[in-house]
């Protein structure tokens, strides 16, 4: 049983937080399409319930890492959707300053540690974050989600063993969606049940229905009682799917229409809308309000967007370092 209640008030939350995600990467697709966002962009669209039912289980003070399709991570965590949408756009005034885009987000008022394009490349920074909250002596946790590509990295074992070893706070989250880009598990591993690789280390593991919000938040929030506790990591496969190809340049033809449609079927959003209504937690009226108000967010962060400045060129020497005036050479 959660320690956390699942309640009315979470899933009038989970459906307003699912379905900000929702609308804001389907309007990402089409200002991709329109080549106001360039570079590599990954939505996220079909994979909300992985990230809300975290969230819901979290106490403040605990932190997030991630992949390069972060832009859900950073909104359920309360990072604006304004400054999200500005650093796709490359603006000043982007949550990263504009020099990171899509694949590089961060907040440290939000403990988001990003956005990171190299596959499984957060993975030991996680278990970084982790030792730093044990050696402060806090009860923080972090959450270090990776997708079904990085686990084949050697730094998956490294950091596996040495979580385990020193009994850090952090939950591995494998976000499951079937596809390392356009390769199927099934050609990648000989072993389909990712959680298994816990097994190795005697950490605890579990498969997750990550279409599931109450299946995720039930799951994390027993793995995140484990870390706070000090009886160190877990890693759960959260077996989910993105409706989208794997970046913006992927048409998707290594899956077939019949497959998509049974995820689809699976809705972690309609669901939410679904469950809402049947238990009466509220009316037709609410949520066409909630999506008036999303609507509205998102169509105002692509105003900000639009309207923010570019960065100016000194920017180039700054944040490079730490220590500001480093005698670095700037021609």
């Amino acid at each position: 049983m959660s320690a956390v209640e699942i309640n009315k008030d979470t899933w009038l939350k989970w459906f307003e937080s699912m379905l900000l995600m929702r609308k804001f990467e389907e309007k990402t697709g089409q200002l991709y399409g329109q080549q106001k966002i360039r570079g590599f962009c990954h939505l996220y669209i079909g994979q909300e319930a992985v990230v809300a039912g975290a969230i819901s289980a979290m106490q403040k003070g605990d932190s997030m890492i991630t992949t390069y399709r972060d832009h859900a991570h950073a909104l359920a965590l309360g990072v604006s959707a304004d400054s999200i949408m500005a650093e796709m756009y490359g603006k000043a005034t982007g949550c990263s300053k504009g020099k990171g885009g899509s694949m590089h987000m961060f907040s440290k008022e939000h403990n988001f540690y990003g956005g990171h394009a190299i596959v499984g490349g957060q993975i030991p920074l996680g278990a970084g974050v982790a030792f730093a909250e044990k050696y402060k002596g806090t009860d923080n946790v972090n959450i270090c989600y990776m997708g079904d590509g990085a686990v084949r990295q050697g730094a998956l074992n490294e950091t596996f063993n040495m979580a385990m070893l020193w009994k850090l706070p952090v939950v591995f989250v494998c976000e499951n969606n079937g596809y390392a880009m356009g390769t199927s598990v099934q050609r990648t591993t000989n072993m389909t049940d990712i959680y298994k690789i816990g097994l190795g280390f005697d950490m605890p593991c579990a498969p997750v229905d990550g279409m599931d919000p109450v299946a995720v938040h039930n799951a994390m929030d027993e793995a995140i009682q484990r870390a706070r506790k000090g009886e160190g990591p877990t890693f759960l496969e959260m077996r989910t799917y993105r409706y989208r190809g794997h970046s913006m340049s992927d048409p998707a033809k290594y899956r077939t229409k019949e497959e998509l449609e049974d995820y689809k079927a699976k809705d972690p959003v309609e669901h939410a809308r679904e469950t809402i209504l049947k238990e009466k937690y509220a009316d037709e009226a609410w949520i066409e309000e909630v999506e008036a108000k999303v609507k509205a967010t998102v169509d105002q962060a692509v105003k900000f967007a639009e309207e923010s400045p570019w960065p100016d060129a000194s920017e180039l020497y700054k944040d490079v370092y730490v220590t500001e005036n480093y005698p670095y050479v700037m021609d």
